[in-house]
């Protein structure tokens, strides 16, 4: 069993301040740390970490940022074998400020990410074939995104879509027929239904809507207040787990990460929610995006701490 993730590699860059700065103001910082992000890459090191098999399929420029992501990719043991080298572009970059709570803004130059087509897909169709569940996000063109998508469908596998950053407009007919599984939050899902969730009860509402839209199943994040889920076979809300959060950047990554390997174990949708929201909730209580995806080991022990 696989999990594949058709999507971006950066190098982050992120400062650490008691608060966001408002604009045009400078704030000096208490700290800052650089390491890989990218929601492809954080996606991909949070399923590994889980102990998923995993393909990768990505671009990282020639330069030292790009050298720097692979290693840390390597570390993670993330295969290299489908990370395309790309010469004429340089590896993308994100700029993160983490204030107050773990509250975060983030800057994104996309650098190689934006050269990711359908040629990566079409490198890596033999094992984009033996893969259960596919992971995309819109940090990479969705050209390429569609043709990995439509080689995993083939062959029977769940697509899953993390609309981020947000959609300016709905998505078309073509991209909602080529998802399975849809995970916006507050931001991304009012730029899908022109009106943003608040409540557990709006959350629900906003996963039904989608679902009319075309999708077959949705979940709708919280953050810090839950997550609602509707599918054909069941809907609900997992409530929030109790954490004391210091850094969310990355923390949608590390939930669709473990929603991803719960499924490929053929978990039902309630438990595999349950089980990504506890992946999320604990990376917050570490700083940084793929350092601080949890273990398998960690949520485990998390999950059997909150059994009751």
């Amino acid at each position: 069993m696989t999990v594949a993730i058709f999507g971006s590699i950066n190098m982050d860059v992120i400062a650490y301040l008691d608060r966001l700065p408002r604009p045009g103001e400078t704030l000096h910082g208490a700290g800052y740390k650089m390491g890989l992000g990218g929601k492809g890459a954080n996606q991909a090191v949070a399923a590994r970490k889980l102990g998923a098999d995993v393909c990768f399929i990505g671009r990282t420029g020639a330069d030292s940022f790009g050298d720097a992501a692979r290693a840390e990719l390597t570390s993670y043991n993330v295969d290299l074998a489908h990370i395309r080298r790309d010469e004429d572009s340089a590896t993308g970059i994100a700029i993160i400020k983490v204030g107050e709570g773990g509250q975060n803004m983030i800057s994104v130059i996309a650098g190689a990410n934006g050269a990711v087509d359908a040629s990566d897909a079409a490198a890596a169709k033999a094992d984009l074939e033996g893969a259960r569940v596919l992971l995309l996000q819109l940090e990479v063109p969705l050209t390429g995104a569609l043709a990995a998508a439509r080689t995993v469908r083939a062959k029977g596998g769940t697509v899953i879509l993390d609309p981020a950053p947000a959609p300016r407009e709905p998505f078309p007919a073509e991209v909602i027929a080529a998802v399975d599984i849809v995970t916006p939050n507050e931001s991304e899902t009012a730029g899908l239904l022109g009106w943003q969730p608040a409540t557990a009860d709006d959350a629900v509402r906003a996963a039904r809507e989608l679902r009319s839209k075309g999708f077959r199943t949705a979940l709708v994040k919280l953050g810090a207040k839950g997550v609602a889920f509707s599918g054909p076979e069941s809907e609900g809300f997992v409530p929030p787990f109790k954490v004391t959060a210091i850094d969310t950047v990355a923390a949608g990554d590390s939930f669709n990460g473990g929603l991803a390997v719960a499924l490929d174990e053929g978990r039902p949708l309630a438990d595999a929610v349950r089980f990504a929201a506890a992946a999320g909730a604990l990376s917050t209580t570490k700083k940084g995006a793929s350092t601080a995806a949890p273990t398998r080991a960690e949520i485990d022990a998390f999950l059997a701490s909150h059994s009751g």
